[in-house]
């Protein structure tokens, strides 16, 4: 758990540019960003992964799927409702804290399966 969320921290708030935090979210223009903030999850996932327990390696790819799901989700609901720090929008932090909740809770539940097999 503290791997994965080690990995979250840096892919998520030290690689992530402004270009991959602000495109992923638009309703035009979003895959691009999106993709490549997700492959940085992949990578550093996949590298952590295989040091610490390579049988897991396939892991790192459903962690992949998944944070596309969340955070094209959170993108889907921040362009719809126009959601930006920007705006103002009361939901920005709660959106926010949703999105960095479901990504915890992925990691959690990678690793109780990891330790359970």
């Amino acid at each position: 758990m503290l791997l994965l969320t080690a990995k979250h921290i840096i892919a998520d708030f030290m690689l992530q540019n402004a270009w991959m935090a602000i495109g992923k979210d638009q309703r035009t223009g979003w895959a691009k960003p999106l993709l490549a903030h997700c492959l940085i999850h992949l990578a550093v996932a996949l590298a952590l992964i295989l040091v610490v327990a390579p049988r897991f390696w396939y892991v790192a790819f459903i962690d992949f799927v998944i944070h596309i799901i969340v955070d094209r989700c959170k993108g889907i609901c921040a362009s719809h409702f126009g959601v930006t720090l920007e705006s103002g929008h009361p939901w920005f932090w709660t959106l926010i804290g949703v999105d960095q909740a479901l990504h915890h809770l992925t990691g959690f539940a990678l690793s109780i399966y990891m330790a359970a097999n």
